[in-house]
C-alpha cells in the first residue's frame, strides 16, 4: 500500500470543494477509503485547514467534518524536532519545511502530494501534483 503525505492545500480543496482541484482530492480520499493508499498529514495542516475554512463553514460542521477526515489519515505531530529542523532548513517557506520534515518521519513514504510542487524544490521525497498521483493509483 502506498504511503502518501497530503499537503494542506489538498485538504482545503476537498473540504471547500474548490473546483477543478477537488475532483483529485476526492479521488485520493476514495483510494484511502478503498485501502489502496495510506494517507498522512501534519497536525499543522489540520489546524491550518480549520483556520482557513472557519470563515466559510460553521464551527460545528467544520469540526465534525475534520473529525471524520482524520479517521482516514494518520496525523504526524509537529514537535520540537520538526520545528527545529524546519527553522534550520534551506527551504524558502518555513511551513513547507514543516511538511517535509513531518513526511520524512514516515517509514517508506512514497510521496508528498501538493498543488505547490515548486515550493518543495530540493525535497528528498518524491513530490507529485494531485493529478500526477491519481494517474499512478
Amino acid at each position: 500500500m502506498k504511503k502518501i503525505f497530503v499537503d494542506t492545500n489538498i485538504l482545503v480543496d476537498l473540504l471547500a470543494d474548490r473546483k477543478p482541484f477537488s475532483k483529485y482530492a476526492v479521488e485520493i480520499f476514495n483510494a484511502s477509503e478503498n485501502k489502496k493508499v495510506k494517507l498522512f498529514t501534519s497536525s499543522h495542516s489540520i489546524a491550518t485547514t480549520y483556520y482557513l475554512l472557519k470563515k466559510f463553514i460553521d464551527d460545528s460542521s467544520l469540526r465534525k467534518t475534520l473529525l471524520g477526515l482524520i479517521e482516514y489519515m494518520t496525523i504526524i505531530p509537529v514537535d520540537t524536532e520538526v520545528l527545529t529542523k524546519g527553522l534550520r532548513s534551506k527551504q524558502k517557506d518555513f511551513e513547507d519545511s514543516i511538511q517535509i520534515y513531518c513526511a520524512s518521519t514516515i517509514e517508506k513514504i512514497d510521496c508528498i502530494v501538493t498543488r505547490n510542487v515548486k515550493d518543495f524544490k530540493g525535497c528528498e521525497i518524491l513530490v507529485l501534483t494531485p493529478d500526477e498521483l491519481c494517474s499512478r493509483l
